[in-house]
């Protein structure tokens, strides 16, 4: 019996420290931080599947083969209607949000990557000038709470849709490439990266601006592909995306920078306004110029001239059947008149009697 005793007495004993040594269970996303992680929404972005990805690689342009091209700068203002579609919504409404907007929400959830905007003109899409996303939200002031991840995973952030300073971007730097390559024929303009523009007030009533980051398009294409946006006012169904926004060049924006061996901007080289107008005009022309040139040109005088010498003929046969016309008018009216006159009198067959004067 003792042996008993002592053996019901260690099983007890070891039961009780096994159910001390269990790991206490983890408490679930929703309960931490009085269940604040609950604000952290999903936008409703969802991840780039496979075919997606593989797609994106296919709609890529290639400038590698371009014989010529010439990159160009331009300053997209969304204050002009015909950019408007870029900036409204200015918050989410309907499910439809504006392009700032879209880009905040995927770098927020780790799903896109910018990099680095540097105010000597030089810009680097390497892993070196990635831009981190808690420094965005330092350098635009925007309120934010920080929830540390578990061990090895980066932290999220907290962000009320009313703290994203999506009103304050009220324009766009847009990169672009004109090439032309030769072993395709292929003349096109092609969407390198894009910079949202912060627009700030500050105490005195001044007017700044900072861009955020550089944005390179082949990253946030496959999100903008599917995000339709209204384009009319007077057309209000959605029909277009903004990638169709981007690819058929419905914006427009001065060039403000062309790249250049000295890496100077149009301001620099040409620092009067009249000046900066005329030199941005020109190099709309020399582009129209460019690919004017490279197909053939149908002779266009050539064509006046033959539809002259048409004209000319036909004028002819106009005139030719006219005087015809007229000459058979004349006969006719000649024959008329001479049948409308009277008739001579005959001479009477009968002798005529002469009347001898007598004295």
């Amino acid at each position: 019996m003792k042996h008993l005793y002592y053996i019901l007495v260690l099983l007890s004993a070891f039961c009780v420290y096994s159910v001390e040594a269990q790991e206490p269970p983890r408490r679930t996303p929703q309960a931490t931080r009085g269940g604040r992680a609950e604000t952290q929404k999903n936008t409703g972005l969802p991840d780039l599947t496979v075919r997606a990805q593989d797609m994106n690689e296919r709609n890529t342009q290639q400038v590698g083969n371009a014989r010529w091209m010439r990159v160009l700068y331009r300053n997209v203002d969304l204050s002009k209607e015909v950019n408007a579609p870029l900036y409204y919504p200015v918050r989410p409404l309907n499910g439809s949000m504006n392009l700032f907007t879209t880009i905040f929400q995927l770098m927020s959830e780790g799903k896109l990557v910018a990099y680095e905007y540097n105010s000597d003109g030089y810009e680097a899409f390497d892993e070196e000038h990635i831009v981190n996303f808690k420094d965005v939200l330092d350098r635009a002031y925007i309120y934010y709470e920080e929830v540390p991840g578990r061990p090895g995973e980066p932290s999220s952030f907290v962000i009320n849709e009313g703290d994203i300073p999506s009103g304050d971007v009220q324009s766009y730097y847009v990169k672009e490439a004109w090439y032309f390559d030769q072993n395709n024929s292929i003349f096109d303009v092609k969407i390198l990266a894009i910079s949202p523009i912060l627009t700030t007030t500050d105490d005195y009533g001044a007017t700044q601006t900072m861009p955020l980051f550089w944005l390179p398009y082949e990253n946030i294409r496959p999100y903008i592909n599917t995000t339709y946006i209204m384009t009319s006012s007077i057309n209000n169904a959605k029909t277009f995306t903004i990638d169709d926004y981007f690819r058929r060049r419905m914006f427009e924006g001065d060039i403000i920078k062309t790249e250049n061996l000295m890496n100077k901007t149009m301001q620099e080289l040409y620092p009067q306004p009249d000046s900066l107008q005329l030199a941005q005009k020109a190099i709309e022309t020399q582009l129209e110029t460019f690919e004017k040139s490279l197909w053939f040109q149908p002779d266009t005088t050539a064509v006046v001239d033959s539809k002259a010498d048409k004209k000319a003929k036909k004028k002819t046969s106009v005139r030719g059947r006219v005087s015809s016309t007229t000459e058979k008018e004349k006969a006719a009216s000649t024959q008329t008149t001479k049948a409308a006159k009277a008739p001579k009198a005959e001479k009477s067959s009968a002798p005529v009697r002469s009347v001898r004067r007598t004295r």
